[in-house]
């Protein structure tokens, strides 16, 4: 096992019980791919059944020893990270917007979608922290700006956290389904305020941008431009009704892995650095003797090359206020003034832009919750003219009726009080701190520009 190599794998398992076709099989041709395997690192997405989970595991144990099942929302953020180095530390963040409980059949809210990461030690890299994420679904990039609001808070909030980790001295790795397009709002978000580099884009320099009338093939868009979703030679979505945006590529790129070098302490002779060398979509195939595909989504592998000085000398950042009592590569730096900001960062336009969608989904929830709590009051209503009206009707064969209309008026009343009040006010206070937030951070970040600007000669 080569210390100056890094090989990461990041797959979308769709395994959802009871819903996920073919479960049981896949997942388990998932494991035996994995099992053969020479990577270091892997992330999975959707993979919710914890009876699956210890399934991989125990297959994938011999070389990736370390591992961690990810708990959040109500049925499980689904994310799962394997790892062959000794996890240092493991949080999740759930995001502070889901969509809504009440769409039940887009699930986002009940799995509780976040931000996974664990902390481990690499023995040339030091503190290396990789990023599992499924951002939210529902809401393409092609749809109505209130509707683009939940996954670009999603997105600033993996950024900030990534940014926050490469501050801290550590090298960076996110991966995972970030359901969202290369040119695409949120994934300029994330590229441009956590300073994170695609390692697609890196391994495949001057891609040409297919033209209307030419698409590539799907063989060519899996090869070329990433394509990881909605391919047709995908079985789950074949003959699928595409968006124009993927018949354009023959699919889309969902599926990313994304690096950073830490940014304090400042790269030096002595520090080495992490370089993508290679990047492809896998799992492409059907699983072996069937006549399915691994999943709905296809498999991302990254190989990094870590360059280490000529002379061989590493620097590893030690803490600032102890000594180390074991190898400088597991001690967990403390690093107290952290880098200022990057000079690239999200653009005041792009955040412009952003507070367009948030400011539009602001509205939306407050009418949203006016709606909701109208139907509440409309609810208690009828109640209470079934309550009354029952003593009119002395005939026992419609009292079971009355009962059947009563617990439904109930479930709805109560529903839409929830929804309406609870969870609308909760996501409109969300709304309006990301907003606050965001105005703050634009403000800062032009009057740096001036600032900069009236220094330069």
């Amino acid at each position: 096992m080569s210390d100056t190599r890094l090989r990461l794998l990041t797959l979308n398992c769709w395994g959802l019980k009871y819903v996920s076709k073919h479960r049981k099989e896949r997942v388990a041709a998932i494991a035996d791919v994995l099992a053969a395997s020479d990577y270091d690192v892997i992330t999975l997405q959707e993979l919710w059944v914890f009876a699956d989970f210890e399934y991989v595991r125990a297959a994938v144990s011999k070389r990736l020893p370390y591992a961690k099942f990810f708990y959040s929302g109500a049925l499980g953020a689904g994310l799962v990270i394997f790892s062959r180095f000794p996890i240092l530390a493991a949080t999740i963040h759930p995001y502070s917007l889901n969509g809504s409980p009440i769409d039940v059949i887009a699930g986002d809210w009940f799995v509780g979608k976040a931000a996974a990461s664990i902390l481990f030690a690499h023995p040339v890299l030091g503190q290396v922290q990789v990023y599992n994420t499924h951002l939210f679904a529902k809401g393409g990039d092609e749809g109505a700006e209130y509707q683009k609001a939940h996954r670009l808070v999603n997105a600033w909030e993996f950024a900030k956290l990534a940014r926050q980790s490469a501050e801290l001295g550590r090298y960076v790795i996110a991966a995972g389904d970030f359901n969202s397009v290369p040119t695409s709002l949120p994934m300029s978000i994330i590229r441009d305020h956590a300073g994170l580099t695609d390692a697609w884009v890196v391994t495949h320099p001057n891609t040409p941008d297919p033209s209307p009338s030419s698409p590539p093939s799907p063989q060519d868009a899996i090869r070329t431009h990433g394509v990881t979703a909605d391919s047709p030679l995908n079985s789950y979505s074949a003959g699928k009704p595409l968006e124009p945006l993927a018949r354009k590529f023959q699919g889309k790129r969902l599926d990313y892995v994304f690096f950073r070098q830490p940014s304090s302490p400042p790269a030096s002779a002595h520090t080495p650095i992490l370089r993508p060398i290679d990047t492809r979509v896998v799992l492409t195939e059907r699983v072996p003797g069937s006549a399915f595909s691994f999943s709905d989504h296809f498999g991302l592998e990254a190989t990094f090359a870590i360059d280490v000085p000529q002379d061989g000398s590493v620097h590893v950042p030690a803490p600032a206020l102890a000594q180390p009592t074991h190898d400088a590569s597991y001690v967990l730096a403390s690093v107290a003034n952290p880098q200022p900001a990057l000079a690239k960062d999200v653009s005041p336009e792009a955040i412009t832009q952003t507070l367009l969608s948030l400011t539009a989904r602001y509205r939306y929830a407050q009418a949203q919750g006016r709606t909701q709590l109208s139907i509440f009051a409309v609810c208690i209503a009828l109640l209470l003219a079934v309550i009354i009206g029952s003593a009119w009707f002395p005939r026992s064969w419609i009292n079971p009726i009355f009962m059947v209309v009563t617990i439904a008026l109930a479930w709805l009343a109560t529903t839409m009080l929830y929804i309406g009040f609870v969870y609308g006010n909760w996501e409109v206070n969300a709304l309006t701190n990301i907003i606050e937030e965001l105005e703050l951070y634009r403000g800062a970040l032009e009057e740096q520009r001036r600032s900069q600007g009236s220094r330069s000669p």
